[in-house]
């Protein structure tokens, strides 16, 4: 898996992130989601790095990535501090600007970094995920139904005693769906405690300093600046919640494009080339 990849640790200013990195030409940072690694990429990645300067980190607090400390507004665990290490690890690689391309939690970060810093940010693509703030004030029973979890794990301690006494069934992951290697990553990082409670913490962030973050963007008329890409799994809940998924984007958005892929919620494993398609097509139209 990643072949001619650079696999380390590199400390930034809040943080310690494992990362791997490697192609040519124009860079793209890849961004995982819950419960996985930077593995989640080992099919995506290599066919981008063809084309582009491909970095896959472990988000802050996931992964073999550094923990942030506890603190009551769970600020360390925010996307917006995320999005501040997106910066300042590409910068350390000796990149000004990139694409920004996430996925269920990491969407999220990248939808921030955009936000946050749109000089340095040249195309974001956002898969199955809409902003924070819209999925909580468009919550409903269908919602409170399939996407319990975020409010489960917002819970302070019980969250972490249910995973931990059983993480395998809890997650249920399987090394014929992930690749062996991305699910040996996948299976250290269910086990840690550590991990398991960083992981966490961005849903606790989630219901608290993200959406009033997304709420004072929203105040000042904020929107993301660069071209955005929105993919979901068609198999998924996004098309059930929301219908058309693009009309929640559009308030965010300057440039939007976007499309389903037939597929269950961990695209980058289950349809990889689909979704490679998909990204190298708008990447070399945008950048």
């Amino acid at each position: 898996m990643f072949a001619d990849f650079t696999l380390e640790m590199l400390e930034l200013p809040e943080a310690t992130l494992r990362v791997r990195h490697g192609g040519r030409g124009t860079p793209v940072l890849l961004l995982h989601g819950h419960p996985r690694t930077h593995m989640t990429w080992y099919q995506v990645a290599p066919l981008l790095s063809q084309h582009y300067y491909v970095v896959c980190p472990d988000l802050r607090g996931f992964g073999l990535s550094s923990k942030p400390l506890d603190s009551p507004d769970h600020s360390g665990s925010s996307k917006r501090a995320k999005a501040r290490d997106c910066v300042a690890l590409m910068q350390q690689l000796g990149f000004g600007e990139f694409a920004i391309i996430g996925h269920d939690r990491g969407s999220y970060t990248a939808f921030r970094t955009a936000m946050d810093f749109p000089r340095h940010v040249r195309a974001l693509a956002i898969l199955d995920g809409v902003p924070i703030v819209e999925a909580l004030e468009r919550c409903d029973a269908g919602f409170a139904a399939a996407w319990w979890h975020w409010f489960f794990y917002a819970q302070p301690d019980k969250p972490e005693q249910a995973i931990l006494a059983d993480p395998d069934r809890w997650y249920q992951g399987s090394p014929d769906r992930m690749g062996l290697e991305n699910y040996a990553d996948f299976l250290r990082a269910i086990h840690d405690p550590g991990t398991v409670h960083g992981m966490l913490e961005d849903y606790r962030a989630g219901l608290g300093i993200d959406r009033a973050h997304d709420e004072a963007d929203r105040a000042e008329g904020r929107r993301v600046e660069c071209d955005t890409l929105v993919l979901w799994s068609r198999r998924d809940d996004l098309e059930k919640i929301y219908g058309d998924v693009l009309q929640v984007w559009q308030p965010w958005t300057t440039g939007l494009a976007g499309h389903g892929i037939d597929c269950g919620h961990h695209m980058a494993e289950e349809a990889p080339l689909e979704l490679a398609d998909a990204l190298l097509g708008f990447l070399k139209r945008v950048l």
